[in-house]
């Protein structure tokens, strides 16, 4: 136990484990000429804008992927997307890996606790590398949005909400740290201001009328996305998902079961006198970074990224000595979410039960119940010595 401990805290091990599963991703595929249809749909969404094109329809390649993502994106992808395809699309992984790592290190905790958080993404941030996608920086977002407002830097974490509000709507959730700033009314004021700008800053590429028509148009998307995502697709990895497959209740509304796990998710503002208190905070960001995943429909595979930075940052945040229970339930993240989409996990169990039954949720989906016990009755005590 105690190399494995030495192991998990050694810094150059972490680090390259953390970065060289994603860099040799990608690296691989741009070796074998087999750039995913993630970067060319990103790169499309660029050039588009420039040419003022609707991004919206499917891109004529072999995995005719679909654009979903606000004009703001093509600002975003506009350093990648003017490069040669292998050097950008490497480019972005690694960026997208580089942001998740800053925010995660900039997280109030102590010396080198941040490390085991990086050694838990490592191998599910691999997974989305694979698929060049953007939820790792969609992650970082709303991890420096957090950050951001505890140290009270009010204006910098707004713009961490709007980007990624601008861009896929999940970094919405950053608002849900709304009560931990000190000054609230500087909070709504950048949030305006920097809306305006994100609003704007497209129209230097294309024009007002493209980037107004854009947002009409990505509105009816995601009306049709959330649509598609009903039924036996990839995605809906969530507890409806859960819920449908399992049961075989396809005629189950989102709302249903949205609504029952807002109310949850608002218990954590039942217990005022903790606000202050950096654990209780850190489990507002845990059970945040789950929720936005395991409550939507659009989730799928490599969108996990987002929650199981939840969940390393909850297992870093548990009072010491961690349970049986907690670390079964870690290791079971670890097994069905984690390492289920490679081929460390059996491929029959996979095929026939993980992804038809949407199973990849479950630990999460328990975990965050687990999260939602401890916000009504943990003392948060012993966690403070690993915390800042």
């Amino acid at each position: 136990m105690r190399k494995l401990a030495k192991l998990v805290y050694n810094k150059p091990f972490v680090l390259t484990l953390y970065f060289g599963l994603s860099l040799f991703a990608v690296v691989k595929s741009v070796i074998a000429n087999r750039i995913h249809d993630n970067y060319l749909i990103y790169k499309s969404g660029f050039i588009n804008t420039i040419h003022q094109l609707t991004p919206f329809g499917l891109l004529r390649g072999p995995g005719h992927d679909v654009y979903h993502y606000g004009p703001v994106f093509a600002i975003v992808m506009a350093p990648f997307a003017i490069l040669p395809d292998g050097l950008g699309v490497v480019l972005w992984v690694m960026f997208n890996a580089w942001a998740l790592f800053i925010a995660i290190k900039l997280l109030p905790l102590k010396d080198q606790y941040y490390l085991p958080v990086l050694l838990i993404c490592a191998h599910e941030l691999m997974t989305s590398s694979s698929n060049v996608e953007i939820n790792p920086l969609i992650a970082a977002l709303i991890i420096l949005s957090f950050v951001f407002i505890s140290d009270k830097k009010d204006f910098w974490a707004a713009l961490m909400i709007c980007i990624g509000t601008f861009v896929k709507l999940y970094g919405i959730v950053g608002l849900a740290f709304f009560f931990l700033s000190d000054n609230k009314l500087k909070f709504i004021l950048s949030l305006l201001f920097w809306s305006v700008v994100l609003f704007v800053l497209p129209m230097l590429i294309s024009s007002p009328s493209y980037i107004i028509q854009t947002y009409h148009d990505w509105y009816g998307d995601l009306l049709q996305k959330n649509m598609n995502n009903i039924g036996p697709s990839l995605q809906d990895i969530s507890v409806m998902g859960l819920i449908r497959n399992i049961f075989n209740y396809r005629q189950l509304s989102n709302i249903a079961v949205i609504i029952p796990g807002i109310l949850l998710f608002g218990l954590w503002y039942l217990r005022v006198k903790l606000f202050d208190d950096t654990p209780y905070q850190l489990l507002l960001l845990a059970s945040t970074l789950i929720f936005v995943i395991i409550f939507s429909s659009s989730s799928e595979s490599p969108t996990y990224i987002i929650a199981v930075a939840g969940v390393g940052i909850w297992f870093m945040n548990l009072d010491r000595p961690i349970t049986s229970f907690e670390i079964f339930l870690l290791t079971f993240a670890i097994i069905v979410t984690i390492f289920s989409p490679s081929d460390l996990f059996p491929r029959y169990i996979r095929i026939n039960y993980i992804i038809p039954y949407k199973l990849k949720a479950l630990p999460c989906v328990l975990i965050w119940f687990k999260i939602i016990y401890e916000i009504l009755i943990r003392k948060f005590e012993i966690a403070k010595a690993y915390i800042q």
